[in-house]
């Protein structure tokens, strides 16, 4: 028997009337802001389905915005999100977007970050204020965002998850779930771990010190405050 949360009966706390269109909405922000992790002068959310026809209405656009400003999906700011953007000259744009087989509550969230870099975070909001983020850049991925999380980029070599894993364990931090992916053999992989505790600033220094290791990113979107 499938055992019921406070929020599967009552739903999430927040600000705005649906869980899809703007509790869901502001996650998929903030979540995407953890994952860009860099400071950004313009965002493009490209909308489908329903998020597209009916966004204003539901305020997910202002959850969206309100979201990668680093606010949590009850933060009354939420209804200041267009106001406080444009207090950080954040650049902000709205497109319609057809994203052929994906959920209808689906958004792409473009950042062009102040280093002219690029990055492109895919997700969906999948009902009662839970996302599950799609894709960041050209690697395909399946997470929710509620636990802390970790997403290494690294060369398509045998023994880096062990090395990685192997650090975990000696700070006894559980594993809760694990994605492995790459884009071909011998070029670029990824490694999603969803972890049951916080990841301490000096773990992330060892995995970024381990050969082949490109990036790694440490997500957290219940540490505080982010608004930056």
């Amino acid at each position: 028997m499938k055992n019921y949360s406070f929020t599967d009966i009552l739903g999430p706390i927040m600000i705005g009337p649906s869980s899809s269109h703007t509790a869901g909405a502001a996650k998929l922000g903030l979540v995407a802001k953890h994952i860009n992790n860099k400071d950004f002068s313009k965002v493009t959310f490209q909308l489908h389905g329903s998020f597209a026809m009916t966004y204003k209405g539901h305020g997910t656009d202002k959850a969206l915005i309100g979201g990668v400003l680093g606010f949590q999906p009850d933060d009354i700011r939420l209804r200041n999100a267009y106001k406080l953007a444009e207090d950080k000259n954040i650049q902000i744009t709205f497109e319609e977007i057809d994203l052929e087989g994906e959920h209808a509550n689906t958004v792409n969230i473009v950042f062009y970050n102040k280093d002219e870099t690029i990055n492109q975070i895919i997700g969906s909001s999948v009902g009662g204020g839970d996302i599950i983020i799609k894709k960041i850049n050209d690697f395909n991925v399946n997470f929710k965002g509620d636990y802390p999380t970790i997403i290494v980029k690294h060369m398509d070599k045998k023994g880096i998850l062990s090395l990685i894993t192997t650090i975990l364990a000696t700070r006894d931090i559980n594993i809760a779930t694990m994605e492995v992916s790459r884009t071909s053999k011998n070029k670029n992989a990824s490694i999603i771990i969803e972890c049951d505790q916080h990841i301490p600033s000096d773990i992330i220094i060892l995995l970024e010190n381990i050969p082949d290791v490109l990036s790694v990113k440490s997500i957290d979107i219940n540490k505080g405050d982010q608004y930056v």
